[in-house]
C-alpha cells in the first residue's frame, strides 16, 4: 500500500526527483511490477530493523518470518542475518505469492 510521506514508512523507492512511500516492502515489489519499472533504475530504502535507519534495500539482507504491516513478513536488516534471504529473493517471493500473507507459505514457515 502506498502511503504519504512520514515517519512511519517502512520503505521507500525514488525515480527523477520523485519518492514514492510504502509501509510494507511487498507493496513497494508490487507497485515496481504493476507499473512496469526496473529495480536497476530506481533508489530504494527500507527500514532497518538492527539499526533503526533507512538503507539501501537492494544491500539489506531480509527475513521472512516477521510481522510487518501488510503481512508479507519480510524484514530489513543492514547486517547479515541467521536464514536471511537477499532482496532479489523476496522480490521472487512477492511476485510468487510465496509471502506470509499466503496461508499456506505461513503454515509451511511457521509450521503451524
Amino acid at each position: 500500500m502506498k502511503i504519504h510521506k512520514s515517519k512511519i514508512y517502512t520503505s521507500s523507492l525514488s525515480k527523477d526527483s520523485k519518492t514514492e512511500y510504502f509501509d510494507d516492502i511487498g507493496c513497494m515489489i508490487l507497485w515496481i511490477k504493476n507499473n512496469s519499472l526496473h529495480v536497476e533504475d530506481l533508489e530504494l530504502k527500507v527500514f532497518s530493523k538492527d539499526t533503526n535507519k533507512y538503507i539501501d534495500a537492494k544491500k539489506a539482507f531480509y527475513k521472512i518470518d516477521e510481522n510487518t504491516p501488510m503481512r508479507y513478513g519480510f524484514s530489513g536488516y543492514e547486517q547479515t542475518q541467521e536464514n536471511s534471504v537477499s532482496f532479489n529473493e523476496v522480490t521472487l517471493k512477492m511476485l510468487r505469492g510465496e509471502h506470509m500473507a499466503n496461508p499456506k507459505i505461513r503454515k509451511q514457515i511457521l509450521g503451524n
